[in-house]
């Protein structure tokens, strides 16, 4: 594999809006803590937004890709009840390092309830594995996505704000734990000595300042085939 940086990255730079995605969030406060998913009963996607809910649905099960990991624009944000990551490079650092926390995690089925604009959420159940311990935890989840409006319509639309909700209530963005959470997410990337990881390290600041374009820097003739 090459050292350069993969084309994928540099062309969803060029593609995003540049639009942090702390802007962007989707505040809710849902009805029932029921996040039981019926396939059934999924919406039906088109063919550019199913494979963006098929790669996060690999990216969840420890099968991440640098092309996986490209479908989130550089200001994105991941933000669950353990992690506040905002940044494409602290994004990477968490994909890649979910697979040193669970050896295996299997996705038991999802439910698409709401296909917007620039919006989709899923019910989502997932099976975690741990290292050392015979045991396994299945945890139901509600998932929305916000898309960059730069490419939602697009081939590869990529996510501007990925919420991971676990119950009815809404996250604090108050206070020490959300603080611990927004450590916890500089460290990781930090701690990844994968080169993968390394590829995204121009993205780390782009909510705050204008990210290195196609062409220019280090990104320059990019020869890299997507991974």
């Amino acid at each position: 594999m090459s050292d350069q940086i993969p084309e994928i990255i540099l062309r969803t730079r060029e593609a995003a809006s540049g639009i942090p995605g702390e802007q962007v969030e989707p505040r809710q406060t849902l009805p029932t803590e029921d996040m039981e998913p019926d396939p059934s009963k999924s919406i039906p996607l088109s063919p550019n937004r199913q494979k963006l809910i098929d790669d996060v649905i690999a990216l969840y099960s420890c099968q991440w890709t640098v092309e996986r990991i490209a479908r989130y624009a550089p200001a994105c944000v991941y933000d669950d009840q353990f992690v506040y990551a905002n940044d494409r490079y602290k994004m990477a650092g968490q994909w890649v390092g979910l697979e040193k926390i669970f050896p295996k995690s299997e996705n038991l089925g999802y439910e698409i309830v709401k296909n917007d604009d620039t919006l989709i959420q899923f019910k989502n159940k997932q099976r975690w594995s741990f290292y050392l311990i015979p045991k396994q935890a299945t945890i139901n989840a509600l998932v929305s996505l916000v898309l960059d409006p730069a490419t939602k319509d697009s081939d590869f639309p990529l996510i501007l704000y990925h919420k991971d909700q676990a119950n009815e209530k809404d996250y604090s963005h108050e206070g020490f734990g959300f603080k611990f959470k927004k450590i916890q997410a500089d460290i990781v990337s930090k701690l990844m000595s994968s080169k993968e990881v390394k590829w995204f390290k121009d993205d780390e600041r782009a909510a705050k300042e204008p990210v290195k374009k196609y062409g220019s820097g280090t990104n320059e003739a990019p020869l890299a085939e997507h991974v």
